[in-house]
Parts: structure tokens; C-alpha cells; sequence
């Protein structure tokens, strides 16, 4: 999942499903101007101090003065993405596909509801556990592109709401084009990250904007499993996915999907 900036400080922003919104002791929420930006814009500093984080740039659809964010109500997109810790679902060896495979939809009463995210996926290359942040790049051997297709009736009313099903249908998983090696991508969490439905952009963003970074993500999760080489992480999906939109848009079949992240490559899978 993807926004700017320190866990505590993004956790302590988007707890606000009540309002008026109390801020958290840890958060440094802000109001600012910058040279090349146009108004006000909402912001969180990274410290006493420190840098400002562009909330709106995260989703510009955010208000972007303090006394606004305060009166308003909060984008519901943003307050499901950021819990306390990394969410963890799991995928088996059934939903992964080829960079160019179809993925299949069900239009029946079972599975109705499909969605599309575009992910950084890191894969890893030594085997591990209880391994610190510092230590994680260490553990992994390149990234990948992936398209996390996502059944929302499953993750969001149907099992008791459990992640697990709704993730985990048969080629649920596409990956590719190919395994590019660490030591060949300049900055993994600096790489932009975009998704097309039918040639249409629907998720453009960067993955400067993660809120759990690859290295905090590998150690949160070693904690409860022993990393494998082969394994792999999917680390979250931009603003964007059609679960949100105004009216919901889910995939269909004919719908093709482009996932793309700079220096990796594309991924394009059809629905059938």
C-alpha cells in the first residue's frame, strides 16, 4: 500500500474515522507552500523540523488547507489503506501467471466483484527469519512487477470479511516480465508505478509514496514465516482502484490490464 512517509506519522493521520479529527501526539500535520506548487498544500513533516511529505500529491483529492482537512470528511480510499502494521494475506502457486497470460473473471454469484492493483513485488533470494530492516536487502534478490487482482466481495463482505479468499482465486496473480536483479534497479522505492484498463490510466503514482518500505515490510513479515528463496512480497497498490471510484468499476470480460513500473517493465493480462 502506498503513501508518504514515517509509519507513525501516517498511521496517526489516517485513524481519523471519526471527526472532528483529534490529532495523535506523534503527528506533525501541516499546511505549506512550495515554489513549484500552485496554493496551499497539505502536508506531514517527517520530524521536528524535518522534510514535508505532499499529502495531496498522495491524492489530490484531499483538501489542501488545514481548516478544510479539518471540517471535511475523510477520502475513504486513504483511511482503508493505512492500518499499524502491514496487512498480510497470502497467495499460493495457483494465482501466479505469466506477464502476458489472461486472467479469469467469474461473473457468477460466487465472484462478481473484480479489481485491479498495480504492485512493487520483491523477490526473495536467501532464506530467513527474524531478520532485522537493516539486514533484509540482503535477503532479496530483484523485483518484479505484479497485478494483485483482487475479488472485493470476498475481501469485503462474504468469509467475514477475511483478505484471505478474496485474494487468493486462481490466477490472482500475475507477474513479470522478468526477475530484474537489485543491484540493477537504482532505488526500488523511487520508481513510477502506473495501471491502464483498456488503455485508460487508472493508477499513476510512484513508489516514493509506500508507507511500509521493503526493508520494514521484510522484517515485520519474518517474524511469523521463514522466507524462502523464490518468495515473493507484494508491497501495495497506489490510490486508484475501482472499488473507490464514483460509481465502483470492476473488471469485466474483454478488459485488458497494463501494469507498469519504471525500470521493471510491463505486464499485460486480458480477463476472460
Amino acid at each position: 500500500m502506498l503513501v508518504s512517509g514515517k509509519r507513525r506519522l501516517l498511521t496517526a493521520l489516517l485513524q481519523a474515522q471519526k471527526w472532528p479529527f483529534q490529532p495523535s501526539r506523534d503527528m506533525r500535520l501541516v499546511q505549506f507552500r512550495a515554489p513549484h506548487l500552485v496554493g496551499p498544500h497539505l502536508g506531514l513533516e517527517t520530524g521536528n523540523g524535518g522534510g514535508v511529505i505532499n499529502l495531496n500529491a498522495f491524492d489530490p483529492t484531499l483538501p489542501k488547507t488545514m481548516t478544510q482537512f479539518l471540517d471535511g470528511q475523510h477520502h475513504p480510499e486513504a483511511a482503508a489503506l493505512v492500518p499499524l502494521h502491514p496487512p498480510r494475506s497470502g497467495k499460493q502457486h495457483q494465482q501466479i501467471m505469466g506477464p502476458e497470460a489472461t486472467a479469469a473473471h467469474y461473473s457468477s454469484p460466487t465472484l462478481q466483484e473484480v479489481d485491479w492493483e498495480v504492485e512493487l513485488a520483491v523477490v526473495m533470494g536467501k532464506k530467513g527469519k527474524h531478520i532485522k530492516a537493516t539486514d533484509a536487502m540482503a535477503h532479496v534478490a530483484g523485483f518484479t512487477v505484479a497485478h494483485d487482482v483482487s475479488a472485493r466481495d470476498w475481501l469485503t463482505r462474504r468469509n467475514g470479511k477475511q483478505w484471505l479468499l478474496g485474494k487468493t482465486f486462481d490466477t490472482f496473480c500475475p507477474l513479470g516480465p522478468a526477475l530484474v536483479t537489485k543491484d540493477s534497479v537504482a532505488d526500488p522505492h523511487n520508481l513510477k508505478i502506473c495501471c491502464r484498463v483498456n488503455g485508460e490510466v487508472v493508477q499513476s503514482s510512484n513508489t516514493n509514496q509506500m508507507v511500509f518500505k521493503t526493508e520494514d515490510l521484510i522484517a515485520w513479515v519474518s517474524q511469523f514465516v521463514t522466507f524462502y528463496p523464490g518468495d515473493v512480497i507484494l508491497t501495495g497498490t497506489p490510490p486508484g482502484v475501482g472499488v473507490f471510484r464514483k460509481p465502483p468499476v470492476f473488471l469485466k470480460k474483454g478488459d485488458e490490464v497494463q501494469c507498469e513500473i519504471e525500470e521493471l517493465g510491463v505486464i499485460i493480462n486480458k480477463v476472460v
